[in-house]
């Protein structure tokens, strides 16, 4: 995902959490299919061919349909930036876009007039599951209308949106299959990092073991005192563990399941509550600070320009781009460096992870749908390389061109908007904004871009330290179900647990804190949940041609 797509994701992600909550009691199905448009029943107005993509064949001379996405903050323009104009050029197409939030998705499906096209958050939220009742099957439009798609779509995102019904309906932006992640296209983002003047000045220590960890620590806070030794993102009372939960574990290499392939509890992995208890030592020593367990996402964001912490294990070295660029911008010798810090007691390799097979949002064509024909070239285009071209780049020779090796390089006047008028360039070239089919590994595989200074040696850090965790996905209990209640107290108590054992006064607290979470857990049905979570994963399994 390109630097300006990841701004976008970062400004809206804690929209998009709670955008993922869909539909759980007003969803009715009946209403949603009672008026529906034709479907696959009428004949293609054009030849199909299945080496030729369908929106170079059709002759309409114009068609508008109507795109409803779940998040108020989507910018509805059409037709007047690079992106849409091309588009409704190339497609002859126009879109009226609709924004609302669950309330107006409710309105719609319980009203039954559903848009043509409709994006949602949340590939296993009840909507989705029940896609069957109110969607096309892709499959089928494919099929009919514009076999191009089987050429451009990842199989295996297809396979893993499959219904039991056998046919898939929403297809997902940033899905990664495991092609993705073998081949290092990935860019990681998650690591421990360190100021580079005061790395340099302590000797750069190794930070691996808990004795090392401890020893920099002392140092850092004797030769750099006006500088938080170890910092992490904080904690909320919904349940957010920052930085030190399973991005941690996932540093560590703690398995995601047993030895006979079952689900497994990582918080009270041995290896992992050792470095937790670690870290309890250095707050106790006074190298961690309790503005930590307060400080918002803006806070920690402001102290990491200003260089405040001397170390941080961070998530999401793409959100802090900002921060840490304006930390170089005042100080250069400041910048902050990935280096392998804390590690495994067991031996274990890191397991990095980011956006998995499920993606991000995830886009239907709709039974009311008034022209599938074109609703299934719409997906086709954006998924080819001409799309993928446009939404990231724009028109070849008007925003980009191509160098001797192929690459797509923006233009300097392009660049030079972009980081001077931020704001002006979104409405003129909106390039990255229209993700609906983006994918991580396009930027990276087809452009020459320029290195981002601040994170760029991060992530060439997190190179081959990537690996899918793809049978965890969707194994949560349902929406709405006992199960469910009971893993969102589960989570909120852990993640007060979590804050609690960092600051504990002793071992003895230490102890209890596990043992009363290790009580919770038996008290709030977690045995039903961890079947529930076995049963899911044996599905992903199937899935995934791995069972």
């Amino acid at each position: 995902m390109g630097r300006m797509l990841k701004s976008l994701f970062s400004k809206g992600i804690i929209l998009v959490l709670a955008l993922t909550m869909l539909l759980t009691g007003c969803f009715n199905s009946e209403s949603a299919s009672s008026k529906q448009g034709s479907g696959t029943k009428e004949k293609a107005r054009y030849e199909v061919d299945e080496n030729t993509p369908a929106w170079k064949a059709d002759k309409k001379e114009s068609t508008e349909l109507t795109w409803y996405v779940n998040a108020d903050w989507f910018n509805k323009e059409y037709g007047n930036d690079t992106i849409t104009k091309k588009l409704k050029e190339d497609l002859n197409l126009d879109i009226k876009f609709l924004t609302g939030d669950d309330t107006k998705l409710n309105t719609y499906f319980a009203s039954g007039e559903l848009p043509d096209i409709i994006t949602i958050f949340g590939g296993n939220s009840p909507t989705a599951q029940k896609a069957a009742t109110w969607a096309l099957p892709l499959n089928e439009l494919a099929d009919k209308y514009d076999p191009y798609f089987h050429k451009v779509a990842e199989k295996q995102t297809l396979d893993w949106y499959q219904l039991k019904d056998g046919n898939t309906y929403g297809y997902p932006s940033f899905s990664n299959t495991e092609e993705h992640y073998d081949t290092n296209m990935i860019p990681g983002m998650d690591a421990f990092v360190v100021r580079q003047d005061i790395y340099e000045a302590i000797g750069k220590p190794s930070m691996s073991t808990p004795e090392e960890f401890l020893a920099a620590m002392e140092k850092i806070k004797s030769q750099f005192p006006e500088t938080v030794p170890f910092g992490f993102r904080g904690f909320s009372a919904a349940g957010d563990t920052g930085s030190l939960s399973h991005f941690l574990q996932n540093h560590l290499g703690v398995p995601i399941t047993t030895e006979d392939g079952k689900w497994y509890n990582r918080n009270l992995d041995e290896d992992y509550l050792s470095w937790i208890s670690t870290f309890n030592k250095a707050y106790k020593e006074g190298y961690i600070s309790d503005d930590n367990f307060s400080d918002d996402n803006v806070k920690f964001e402001e102290k990491v320009a200003r260089g405040d912490y001397a170390t941080m294990f961070i998530s999401g070295a793409i959100q802090l781009g900002g921060a840490l660029q304006k930390n170089i911008a005042s100080n250069p010798e400041q910048k902050y460096i990935a280096i392998d810090g804390p590690k495994s007691t067991k031996g274990n390799e890191p397991t990095l992870s980011q956006t998995g097979i499920s993606g991000w949002s995830v886009t239907y064509v709709t039974k009311n749908a008034k022209d599938p024909q074109k609703a299934i070239q719409l997906f086709t285009y954006l998924l080819s390389d001409e799309g993928q071209y446009l939404t990231t780049y724009g028109v070849e020779g008007e925003t980009y061109d191509l160098n001797a090796e192929g690459k797509a390089v923006l233009k300097p006047e392009v660049v030079e908007l972009r980081d001077s008028n931020p704001d002006e360039f979104k409405k003129k070239y909106r390039l990255g904004e229209f993700w609906f089919f983006g994918h991580d590994t396009f930027a990276l595989e087809k452009g020459q871009n320029e290195p981002v200074e601040a994170t760029s040696q991060i992530t060439d850090w997190a190179k081959g330290k990537l690996k899918p965790q793809f049978l965890l996905e969707n194994t949560d209990p349902d929406q709405g179900t006992g199960e469910a209640r009971s893993l969102t107290n589960i989570n909120s108590y852990w993640a007060t647990t979590l804050a609690n054992m960092l600051r504990a006064k002793n071992d003895e607290e230490f102890e209890k804190l596990k043992a009363d979470y290790e009580k919770f857990l038996e008290a709030n049905n977690f045995d039903s949940i961890v079947k529930i979570r076995n049963e899911k994963m044996k599905e992903n399994a199937k899935k995934l041609g791995s069972e």
